[in-house]
């Protein structure tokens, strides 16, 4: 019997299994694979509609029960920073971000060991090797960018990749109507800096000096204390029934 190759691409269904951010679920992804030459416009369409990427695959939730995931994006070229953020970009003006292709290194991987076993001891990731990070950088057939954040000393001068200190590393996807944050994580030792807000901010700028309007977020977890931080980043739009829409919520703090 001949087989006819397909342009369209065929989803899959995961087992249920606890859920890591509310207690008392269970989680269950639809997936795909991100392979081929339309990959990077595969991805596009399922991150605009909910999906996530890790290495070569696209997932959302499909949960039986539950629908506390939410997919968020921020309106990057509205975006107007808090006083407090300012004060963090502030505080973070001695670091340099350099943008490049998708490779690992040494250098990355000891501050990725350093996070995981600081932040995420007993998380899913904590037991991957340097070979298990190289894949999770380079196993992407899309436009799969590494954001170098570095701090610059008063003799240094940087002007590239590889000089001076690895502070903070974003794995990033650059999409046709935004940038997707796929991971990031930084030195566990500089927790005051709010490393994770700074990524975030310059993400904003990034896509905003692209003329991108989108800034991908993953998923918002309503009820999971951990990921309440995405609210801060407003305006933004979540994704239900109808599309993209607009959030607002006057409790934010920001």
């Amino acid at each position: 019997m001949t087989q006819h190759p397909t342009q369209s691409p065929q989803f899959f269904l995961t087992a249920p299994s606890p859920c890591p951010y509310l207690d008392g679920q269970f989680e269950r992804k639809v997936f795909t694979h991100l392979v081929g030459d339309k990959a990077a416009e595969m991805n596009d369409l399922l991150t605009q509609g909910g999906f996530r990427r890790s290495q070569n695959i696209a997932y959302r939730p499909a949960c039986e029960t539950c629908r506390a995931c939410v997919s968020v994006r921020i309106l990057a070229q509205e975006f107007v920073a808090s006083r407090n953020m300012k004060r963090v970009l502030q505080h973070n003006s001695d670091l340099v971000g350099h943008m490049h292709n998708a490779e690992p290194s040494t250098e990355q991987y000891s501050l990725f060991r350093s996070y995981l076993d600081a932040r995420h001891r007993r998380g899913g990731m904590s037991d991957m090797t340097v070979l298990d990070y190289a894949m999770m950088v380079e196993d992407t057939h899309v436009d799969t960018k590494v954001i170098e954040y570095r701090r610059r000393g008063p003799d240094t001068f940087i002007t590239g990749k590889g000089q001076g200190e690895l502070i903070a590393v974003a794995l990033t996807d650059k999409m046709a109507d935004g940038l997707s944050m796929v991971y990031s994580y930084f030195n566990p030792d500089f927790e005051e800096r709010s490393l994770g807000t700074f990524m975030i901010l310059d993400h904003i700028a990034r896509a905003r000096a692209m003329g991108l309007p989108h800034v991908y977020l993953g998923y918002w977890v309503n009820g999971s204390r951990k990921m309440n931080y995405k609210m801060r980043f407003m305006p933004q739009e979540h994704l239900g029934p109808k599309g993209w829409e607009r959030y607002t919520n006057e409790a934010v703090t920001r």
